[in-house]
């Protein structure tokens, strides 16, 4: 499923939890899974309204508290949580992106990053109930408009700031936006960490076959309005000519530099360090440069967005004096996280469907290393036992 962000007016948490629960999201369900986290109590309430004529959701988190967090106790918060790995991944992203904004803007580390409006209750559930909300409709693919941030002034704890504010630009950052004269606080550090967490891709929408349109409503309509976000999900177009058929397509960077004079014992950490800041993939290929010399090809898939912290990355961890990057386009299987019942217990598994409508389960490493670690087993007979029982009819 393809989901698409249609931020002709902005993009908030709040705005996107009702955009995700005017598609269907019960809230009842969506209550029970957040309560799931060891947070205050709280109360998400979503109400119909109408701006310009247009039905939407109109959601609203109460807390009953205000405790205020940094990065290390949201993150704790959510990964010590029961709910599913790819929720948590999606959640822990999101909150990511906010804190090396906000260290950015205020010279420290994202660990020392004290979140004050962003740290609250009302924003904890706005991102983990987005990727809850991805989740449960099964959208493996997303998709988004430029994005609008507004004018003027917004109040909050660090006084007065310009709109946008300085979060939310260091989060758009690479991703296509537009200016607007409506003075209001369009796009919010939450709503720009959400959608560029969530979307592969910035541009018009997808060829698919429409299967839902959810509206999410701001906090109040605005002149001339109307104050919504449009999330529009279906599945790719049958004969889209953008992607061959039962594939997904996007567009990503790839990043490389060669390196010649520089110890390879240090690449693994190098690759470690490339992940942490959001390395779709990273490679190491044999070369000869020059005069015959050997070398390390450094290639890394990133998203657009992140090629700044990459290419900081590389020269920071490598020898290299430059990096070049450009675009690149890629198809992919659809592919969603699954958590199955084995003889291990509830394990997450990748479920890959092929262009033929054929499914396949590919065991996760991390779960099988933390299995065959927990139970003193060969991580090969972890993964083969798993990957038997979640494709049982391919076993011979």
């Amino acid at each position: 499923m393809i989901g698409y962000f249609d931020c002709f007016s902005g993009i908030s948490g709040d705005m996107t939890l009702g955009a995700f629960i005017d598609l269907g999201v019960p809230v009842p369900w969506l209550k029970e899974n957040l309560a799931a986290l060891p947070l205050a109590g709280f109360d998400l309430m979503a109400a119909d309204v109408a701006y310009n004529g247009i039905h939407a959701k109109r959601v609203d988190v109460v807390a009953h508290g205000h405790a205020h967090r940094n990065y290390a106790d949201i993150r704790a918060l959510i990964e010590k949580s029961p709910l599913t790995e790819s929720v948590k991944a999606t959640a822990l992203a999101i909150f990511k992106k906010l804190a090396h904004a906000e260290a950015g803007i205020h010279g420290c580390l994202p660990e020392e990053v004290h979140f004050h409006e962003i740290g609250g209750v009302d924003a904890i559930v706005d991102v983990v109930g987005a990727a809850l909300c991805a989740d449960h409709l099964g959208i493996t693919r997303f998709v988004a408009s430029p994005v609008p941030t507004g004018s003027g002034f917004v109040d909050c704890r660090h006084g007065r700031l310009p709109v946008p504010a300085p979060a939310t630009v260091a989060i758009l950052k690479g991703v296509p936006v537009t200016g607007s004269e409506v003075a209001f606080e369009l796009t919010t550090p939450t709503g720009a960490a959400i959608v560029t967490s969530l979307a592969q891709q910035f541009g018009p929408m997808p060829a698919m076959t429409l299967r839902g349109i959810g509206y999410g409503a701001g906090s109040r309509n605005l002149d001339p309005g109307p104050n919504l976000l449009r999330i529009m999900i279906g599945e790719p177009a049958a004969g889209d000519c953008s992607a061959p058929a039962g594939l997904l397509q996007d567009r990503i960077v790839v990043a490389e530099t060669s390196i010649d004079d520089m110890n390879p014992e240090l690449f693994g950490y190098v690759m470690e360090k490339l992940f942490a800041v959001g390395a779709l993939d990273v490679v190491w290929i044999p070369i000869h440069m020059k005069k015959n010399r050997p070398a390390t090809l450094l290639q890394v898939l990133c998203r657009h967005d992140l090629l700044d912290a990459i290419v900081d990355c590389i020269l920071t961890e490598t020898t290299s004096l430059g990096v070049r990057y450009f675009e690149a386009g890629r198809y992919m299987l659809p592919r969603s996280a699954e958590t199955l019942e084995t003889s291990f217990g509830k394990v997450v598994v990748k479920r890959v469907n092929s262009p033929q409508g054929e499914i396949r389960r590919v065991p996760e490493y991390e779960e099988c290393r933390r299995i065959a670690l927990e139970q003193n087993l060969p991580i090969r007979v972890v993964y083969d036992r798993i990957a038997g029982e979640a494709n049982p009819s391919k076993v011979k």
